[in-house]
């Protein structure tokens, strides 16, 4: 067979595998079955570093704790049958011994009938004695003696020699997690280590030839490597001990040479990116010579994280994530970690969960379980979840996200109004004092930061003005900025507030058109010619902005009925229309002029909109609203607006 012939081979098969795609549920299966069971190898660990840990084997206690019999309190230790008839009426009176016992001071003298002992809260008993009577219950009687006016037990204020702690005693059993009290447990008995299961060693590879570590500089067409960092945080938090080796190119000589040698040095290899069927992804092309069974699953229903591979290699478990940060952390978190805890004999991670209202449609593809990541903000009824939809390849989905839900592989949609379960990312629900949504501006961070230090939350989500005022009508925020022009009665904004809302005045800001400085098509020009003269070139590219924007209605006015190439791209926010220009990926588009200067391209002013607030007046008295209503008008606000290039109101 020639070499030719065998690559066309092999792809074929690849190509096959990767097309038999496996619901999440039956490669689940498949993989753990591949992979358990297993022993859980165990290592001995100092105390300290024994925290997360799961012990291999029973904790008994060496020693008693208390080792002696001990004072709870300070005062006076007595012989209880001395006191047996002591009462208001008849006082007892004892000679003081010569000693004073303190804490970590061994008593010197017996205590006969008769006498007592001055002693300090944790002080051994003496010997004879068997019960110890309060400062508080007693009074002096001359030099050497004191006075007692009530009767003592046995065993009075006294904690005896194994009370807490019997020798022998098992004090944790095996699987157990070390936490703050275990340990606190084994140093009352002197236990400096422990036998607990070692952490798996989990050995994490980024490739691509695009990839920058933080740090260095970025090239053109490059990006910095997220899911090296992401990944390895994630396996120290489950139970493991990452090691990033490092970003290898898409070279597959290079690729398997380091894929074997972390492997070999390693318990589980976690390899992102090159799982797709491009031409530059050769990941799962390597498994299949690395070890035997290979792969398991190559294709999962999920979205995100259809093209995740799962495999085994040598007893060995080998992932290979999708190259998105997002596909590949819900594929991890979903997939990877349940195995990777059962191998650190943890147990299964404990998931909060709350109910939530969904106040859009979220369509869905049907047949592959959908991963949605949410933010929850308080209304009137209880949570609202508002899908943060950036895509598999936005890190900030997570970064400001509480959390998410599922959408089941048989549903084509969740319908807006559904009860939905969301699944926390943190322990508790995290909401916001102050929730903005509506319409995106970078001068509204001069605003809010003042908030933030003054140890307010505010989450700002970025839906266009209309679904601003949507989710303000519907009371999910408590602002929404809307920068809408009304062409009946030539004003901004107040014409679309409804009852409930009333409108606060933010700031001016100039939209226009932004372009490349020194291209000719737009240098000199007004904006409605600028305008005419791309539509006039059909190799002009443009920038749209999403629908519902305000930016989006003032473009739609200037084309008409025209829809040039470019009109489909439509970006969410300023910066993304000026970066789109700068990068050449277009040539023309509209963004306000801060964002235009900032990014150093041309501008040609268009219109100065009114960019407010509709306020939901039944949360106007809540305190973080007015500390925004503060903040919006004060002279900090106002300098650093005018100072970014907008105009306060």
């Amino acid at each position: 067979m020639t070499q030719d012939h065998q690559a066309k081979s092999r792809e074929s098969v690849d190509q096959d595998q990767f097309l038999t795609i496996l619901s999440r549920e039956d490669a689940f299966l498949r993989f753990e079955a591949a992979l358990f069971p297993r022993d859980v190898p165990s290592a001995p660990r100092k105390l300290a570093d024994a925290l997360g840990c799961a012990l291999t084997e029973d904790v008994v206690a060496p020693i008693d704790v208390p080792p002696f019999d001990r004072s709870n309190v300070d005062g006076f230790a007595v012989r209880s049958s001395d006191l047996a008839s002591a009462s208001e009426a008849s006082p007892v009176r004892l000679m003081l011994n010569d000693e004073v016992i303190a804490c970590g001071v061994a008593p010197a003298r017996p205590l006969l009938s008769g006498t007592a002992t001055s002693i300090a809260t944790g002080g051994p008993l003496p010997r004879g004695a068997d019960a110890i009577v309060m400062v508080e219950h007693t009074n002096p009687s001359g030099p050497r003696a004191i006075e007692i006016r009530r009767a003592a037990s046995p065993g009075q204020f006294v904690s005896y020699a194994g009370s807490d702690i019997a020798r022998g005693e098992a004090l944790l059993l095996a699987g157990t997690i070390v936490g703050s009290r275990e340990i606190g447990i084994c140093a009352a008995c002197g236990i400096a280590q422990v036998a607990v299961a070692r952490k798996p060693r989990v050995a994490v590879i980024s490739t691509g030839d695009e990839l920058v570590q933080p740090g260095e500089q970025l090239t053109p067409a490059s990006i910095y490597d997220i899911n090296g960092a992401i990944v390895t945080a994630a396996i120290n938090e489950n139970g493991g001990e990452a090691a990033f080796i490092g970003a290898v190119p898409d070279d597959e000589v290079l690729l398997e040479a380091a894929m074997r040698k972390a492997l070999a040095q390693s318990d589980m290899l976690v390899v992102s990116g090159g799982t797709s069927k491009g031409a530059g992804d050769v990941s799962h092309r390597i498994i299949a010579r690395i070890g035997k069974p290979g792969i398991i699953a190559h294709g999962v229903a999920l979205k995100p994280g259809k093209p995740l591979c799962l495999a085994v290699c040598d007893g060995k478990p080998v992932i290979i994530l999708p190259g998105f940060p997002t596909s590949a952390m819900f594929t991890f978190h979903d997939m990877i970690v349940p195995v990777l805890r059962r191998m650190a004999a943890l147990p299964v991670r404990p998931d909060a969960k709350v109910v939530a209202k969904i106040p859009v449609r979220i369509a869905s593809e049907l047949g592959r379980t959908e991963f949605v990541m949410v933010s929850l903000v308080e209304g009137s009824d209880g949570l609202i979840a508002y899908p943060t939809g950036k895509g598999s390849g936005a890190i900030t989905s997570f970064a400001q996200a509480d959390g998410f839900l599922k959408v089941d592989a048989l549903a084509d949609q969740m319908p807006a109004g559904t009860e939905a379960e969301v699944t926390l990312f943190t322990p508790h629900v995290r909401v916001p004092d102050l929730v903005i949504i509506g319409s995106h501006c970078t001068g509204l961070d001069r605003v809010t930061v003042q908030l933030s230090r003054a140890g307010l939350s505010v989450r700002s989500i970025a839906v266009g003005s209309l679904g601003g005022l949507a989710a303000a009508k519907r009371g999910e925020c408590d602002l929404a900025p809307i920068h809408l022009f009304d062409d009946k009665t030539e004003t901004y904004n107040t014409p679309f507030l409804v009852h409930g809302l009333e409108l606060v005045p933010g700031w001016r800001r100039m939209q226009g058109i932004v372009f490349r400085k020194g291209d000719a098509r737009f240098e000199g020009l007004a904006a409605q010619e600028a305008v005419r003269a791309a539509l006039a070139d059909p190799t002009c590219i443009m920038v749209n902005r999403n629908r519902g924007a305000g930016t989006r209605i003032l473009i739609d006015r200037l084309l008409g009925n025209a829809r040039p190439d470019g009109y489909w791209n439509q970006p969410r926010s300023h910066n993304a229309v000026a970066a789109a220009i700068a990068q050449h990926r277009a040539d023309w588009g509209m963004t306000i002029a801060p964002v235009a200067r900032a990014a150093g391209l041309g501008f040609i002013p268009l219109a100065e909109e009114h960019y407010d607030f509709a306020l939901v007046s039944a949360r106007k008295q809540r305190p973080a609203v007015q500390a925004f209503l503060d903040a919006l008008v004060s002279e900090q606000s106002r300098a650093a607006l005018t100072q970014a290039g907008f105009r306060p109101a």
